[in-house]
C-alpha cells in the first residue's frame, strides 16, 4: 500500500515539484554547510569537538557545519533563539501578545518580521562569541581585526541565508521549512556515525551492538507513541437559529497532547546547561587564581555524567511546565468555548470548565514532562549500558524528538495533499 502512495505522489505534478524543491533546498543547505571560513586548523578543531560534549551536540544539529567552521556554522540557532525571545516578550508586553494572538494572519506576519530583524544582531553576537571562544581554546588561529569582522559578517549572512531557505520551503514546499532543515542537519550525520562504527568495530562486543539496536528501536517506537498520544476532551455546541438556518448541535473534542511543549523545554534546558560549561571553558585559563580554580571546579562537576544528567532532567521537567503555561491558558480556552457556544458535557461554561481543563492538563503534563526528561538523558543511559556512543541521536534527546516530529508532520502533510486530490 505504501508503494501505491509513493506512485501517487509522483503522479501528481504539483506535489512532485514541491518534494523535489524541498530536496533541492536541502542540497543547497548541505553545500553551504561545507564551505569553510578562512584560517582553520582542522586537527585542533576536531580535537576540540571530541573533548567538548556540549559543542559536539551543537555540531550534530548543524550537520557538521560547526565542526567545519562553515558559513552556516550557526545553523538556524539565531533565528530559533529570536522566535523564543519574542514569545517570551509577549508575557511582558501586552501589545505583542495582542498582535500575535488577536490580529490574525497580518499580526503573525508582523511578529515574524520582528523575529527576522532580531535574528541579525543575535547571529552577529553569537558568531563573534563563538570565534573568540574557539580562538581562546586554541582551535582557531589568531585573526586580525579585519579578518574577524569579515568572518562575523559572512557567518551572519549564512544564518540569514538559511532562514530565507527555511521560509522558502514553508511557502513553496511541503511542511515546515525550519524543521526540515534541522532534520536534514541531524540526518546528515548518519553516514559519519556509520563510518565511526565501522572503524571502531569490535567482534567481541556483538552482544552490546545487538542490545543497542533493540534499545534504539524501543525508544524510537515509544517516542512516536508519546508524540501522537493525546487526551480528547469532549465538546458540544448548543443549537442556534439564525434566520431560516440552524447552527451548532454538533459534538467534537479538544485534543490535549501528552507532550504539548514539543522539543522547546529541552532546547531551553540545553541553553541553561551551556552556561556553566562555557564559563568553565573560558575562565579556566584566567590569570586570577580564584576565578581559574572556580572555573576548573565547575568544569569537573559538570563532567560527571550523574550530576549533569540530574540537573538536565530537572530543568527539562521544569521548562515543560513553564512553556506549557506560556502557550496554553485553560482560562482563555474556556472563555473562547463559551463565546462560540461550546461546553463540556456535565460542566458549566466559564470557571468550572477552566478548572476542569487545568486538572486534565496537570495530569497529562506530568507524564509528558517526565517522558521529555527521560528522553533528554536517554543517550547517556544507553551509552552507559552498551558503551556505544556513535549513534546517540537515535537513542534519545532533542535530535530524536525533532526527527520523529518532522517525519510524522511531513507524512501527515503529504497524506492530506493526496486525500484532497482524491476528493477532487
Amino acid at each position: 500500500m505504501w508503494f501505491d502512495k509513493i506512485i501517487a505522489i509522483f503522479k501528481a505534478k504539483d506535489l512532485r515539484n514541491k518534494i523535489l524543491f524541498v530536496l533541492a533546498m536541502m542540497i543547497v543547505f548541505r553545500l553551504a554547510a561545507n564551505i569553510p571560513i578562512p584560517g582553520i586548523d582542522r586537527e585542533k578543531l576536531a580535537l576540540f569537538f571530541q573533548k567538548n560534549q556540549f559543542f559536539g551536540l551543537m555540531n550534530l544539529f548543524t550537520g557538521g557545519a560547526l565542526e567545519n567552521l562553515s558559513i552556516a556554522m550557526l545553523g538556524l540557532g539565531p533565528y530559533i533563539t529570536a522566535i523564543i525571545i519574542m514569545q517570551l516578550l509577549t508575557l511582558i508586553f501586552p501589545q505583542l501578545e495582542e498582535m500575535y494572538k488577536e490580529e490574525g494572519e497580518a499580526g503573525r506576519q508582523r511578529f515574524n518580521q520582528y523575529a527576522r530583524i532580531l535574528t541579525v544582531p543575535l547571529a552577529a553576537l553569537q558568531s563573534f562569541a563563538m570565534l573568540n571562544l574557539l580562538r581562546n581554546q586554541g582551535a582557531l588561529g589568531q585573526l586580525s581585526l579585519s579578518q574577524l569582522i569579515v568572518s562575523v559578517v559572512v557567518i551572519t549572512a549564512g544564518s540569514i541565508f538559511l532562514m530565507w531557505i527555511g521560509e522558502l520551503i514553508t511557502e513553496k514546499g511541503i511542511g515546515n521549512g525550519i524543521s526540515l532543515l534541522i532534520f536534514a542537519g541531524i540526518v546528515a550525520r548518519f553516514p559519519v556515525s556509520i563510518r565511526e562504527t565501522i572503524l571502531t568495530w569490535d567482534p567481541t562486543r556483538l552482544p552490546s551492538y545487538i542490545l543497542f539496536v533493540i534499545l534504539a528501536l524501543f525508544i524510537t517506537m515509544a517516542t512516536v507513541v508519546v508524540q501522537e498520544s493525546r487526551r480528547n476532551v469532549p465538546i458540544s455546541y448548543a443549537k442556534r437559529i439564525r434566520g431560516h438556518r440552524m447552527y451548532g448541535g454538533v459534538q467534537t473534542y479538544l485534543p490535549m497532547m501528552l507532550n504539548p511543549a514539543g522539543v522547546i523545554p529541552i532546547i531551553f534546558a540545553l541553553s541553561i546547561m551551556m552556561l556553566p560549561q562555557m564559563f568553565g571553558s573560558i575562565f579556566s585559563q584566567s590569570s586570577i587564581p580564584y576565578i581559574s580554580s572556580f572555573a576548573s571546579t565547575l568544569n569537573e562537576i559538570f563532567k560527571n555524567p550523574w550530576i549533569y544528567g540530574f540537573f538536565y532532567f530537572v530543568l527539562v521537567v521544569l521548562f515543560t511546565y513553564f512553556y506549557t503555561a506560556v502557550t496554553f491558558d485553560p482560562k482563555n480556552v474556556a472563555e473562547n468555548l463559551q463565546k462560540m457556544g461550546g461546553f463540556i458535557p456535565g460542566l458549566r461554561p466559564g470557571r468550572q470548565t477552566s478548572e476542569f481543563l487545568s486538572f486534565i492538563l496537570n495530569r497529562v503534563l506530568l507524564v509528558g514532562a517526565l517522558f521529555l526528561g527521560l528522553i533528554a538523558i536517554m543517550p547517556y543511559i544507553v551509552q552507559a549500558i552498551t558503551g556505544i556512543g556513535t549513534f546517540r541521536f537515535i537513542t534519545g534527546g532533542t535530535a530524536l524528538l525533532i526527527v520523529v516530529s518532522v517525519v510524522l508532520e511531513t507524512v501527515k502533510e503529504i497524506q492530506s495533499q493526496l486525500e484532497m486530490r482524491e476528493y477532487e
